[in-house]
């Protein structure tokens, strides 16, 4: 890696943060860098930044501006998300997810150079994820749900990224065509690498998702047999291979590879595209029943071991940027310390008032004011008292229906309503010493009096009981209350 810039100082740009170079094509580089958030919020991202000379072409940034738009419509893991768009004086950025990987073009190096083959599952498993995220651009939709006819047309190993996840992704929408896209292509005009491009895209002939097919075999091919598939010194010894050269099975190459491995990669290189898969779906599924699913784990573990080194120092410079980039603080955006001060609790200047200088008062007063904040504070508390007061309450209720609701005896009704009856303590030295002691009230009525014979002298009543003749005739029974619960 070269810092792209002086000394290795960022290039704060709005709310970015531009740190070295990763990758760099004819339209644009590709750089490191941090998105700086609010209250200290940071992420490590990658920058796409289209270069000077191109910022000031019209039809440069329609085109990278149409390739944000349309990857923002593409959701799928095996596809580099696209976060943001900065257009400033001068300047284009597209702002996607970091991927900690390298692409399938240096891994594929890697191996070339180690005199290494690319174990075929790891091939077929890189290429089957490729395309899956293909097939998701292929069925992406606008707004309305209508289809957008995505087509990729640049795939090509430099543009399937595999990461130390063992996820292979697809980047790099610069050149897709796309129905409703801002910016078209001049007629006749060629977008692409030659030696990965399907005939009827050399021959300027409609494009379609068949077309994306022929190119992901051409990947597939190299992959698998270790060498390019359309050799050439100059473009049209390319083009003319790629139309006219007969196809012969990488197997011819690498006798590893099994007879039904070969008929899927001959038929996506099929040069009539009617004959290839009906989608890049389909084909990544006859690649996986072929050689059998693989664990995401091992690709990435064989990805460390292709391009360790490189990681482990990529690693090593994102880790000082980010201790540097925090120091870094975004204009007009507020900080951490800022922000938790509104939620500090201050103590009110009544409050301060009401408390002794010094002493025991004091620390009493504090301990009273500490209590009384763990209670009002305590997740528990905001509970249990309303609780406890709601059941409290609803025993009050309960109880008093229940007494309410018991049916009196017809006598009992008759005397409580017609005698008023008090009940004196009984005889006793206690009693006698103290005679003014009140005299308690009965809780209930007294048994009425057995009616006497005609010959009988009248009882006389118990010295202990005291009774009040009812005034008037003895009321009739009450009919039977109605209660309600609420």
């Amino acid at each position: 890696m070269t810092d792209s810039l002086p000394g290795g100082a960022p290039l704060l740009l709005g709310r970015y943060a531009l740190y070295d170079e990763l990758a760099s094509g004819g339209m644009a580089t590709v750089h490191l860098g941090r998105l700086l958030g609010p209250v200290g919020f940071a992420r490590t991202v990658a920058i796409k930044r289209l270069h000077p000379q191109h910022a000031k072409d019209p039809e440069f940034v329609a085109m990278f501006l149409d390739e944000a738009r349309l990857a923002a419509r593409i959701r799928h893991p095996n596809v580099v998300a696209t976060l943001d768009v900065v257009a400033t004086t001068g300047e284009v950025f597209l702002v996607m997810e970091y991927i900690s990987g390298e692409s399938m073009a240096a891994l594929l190096g890697a191996s070339f150079r180690a005199s290494k083959r690319v174990p075929m599952r790891y091939a077929v498993h890189m290429v089957s994820g490729a395309l899956q995220g293909l097939h998701a651009a292929h069925e992406a939709t606008n707004d309305k749900g209508e289809s957008l006819h995505i087509v990729h047309r640049d795939v090509s190993p430099h543009n399937i990224l595999v990461g130390t996840d063992g996820v292979a992704r697809v980047l790099d929408f610069g050149v897709a065509k796309a129905a409703g896209r801002l910016q078209t292509t001049d007629e006749g005009r060629i977008k692409g690498k030659l030696a990965y491009m399907a005939p009827e895209q050399l021959s300027s002939q409609a494009v379609s998702a068949r077309t994306d097919l022929f190119a992901a075999s051409v990947v597939l091919w190299e992959a698998l047999a270790g060498r390019r598939l359309f050799p050439g010194a100059d473009p049209a010894e390319i083009v003319g291979k790629v139309l006219n050269a007969p196809l012969e099975p990488p197997s011819l190459s690498n006798a590893e590879i099994p007879k039904a491995l070969d008929e899927i990669v001959l038929k996506g290189l099929s040069r009539d595209p009617d004959q290839r898969f009906a989608s890049a779906h389909e084909m990544a599924e006859a690649l996986d029943a072929a050689v059998g699913l693989v664990s995401p784990r091992e690709v990435g573990a064989w990805v460390k071991t292709c391009v360790g080194e490189r990681l482990s120092e990529r690693s090593a410079r994102i880790a000082e940027i980010e201790r540097s980039s925090s120091s870094i603080e975004v204009q007009g955006e507020p900080r951490a310390a800022d922000v938790l001060a509104r939620f500090s609790p201050r103590p009110t200047q009544a409050s301060m008032e009401t408390l002794p200088a010094s002493g025991t008062g004091r620390s009493q007063i504090g301990s009273v004011v500490e209590a009384r904040d763990s209670m009002t504070t305590s997740p528990r508390s905001r509970w249990v008292v309303p609780l406890l007061g709601g059941a409290a309450l609803i025993v009050a209720v309960v109880g008093g229906i229940a007494l309410a609701s018991r049916k009196p005896a017809p006598e009992a009704a008759v005397a409580t309503t017609a005698v008023a009856t008090v009940v004196a303590p009984s005889p006793s030295p206690s009693a006698s010493a103290s005679p003014r002691e009140p005299e308690p009230v009965a809780s209930t009525p007294p048994p009425p009096a057995a009616p006497a014979s005609a010959s009988s002298a009248p009882a006389a009543p118990s010295p202990s009981v005291k009774k009040i003749a009812p005034r008037g005739p003895a009321p009739k029974k009450p009919a039977e209350p109605i209660y309600t619960r609420d």
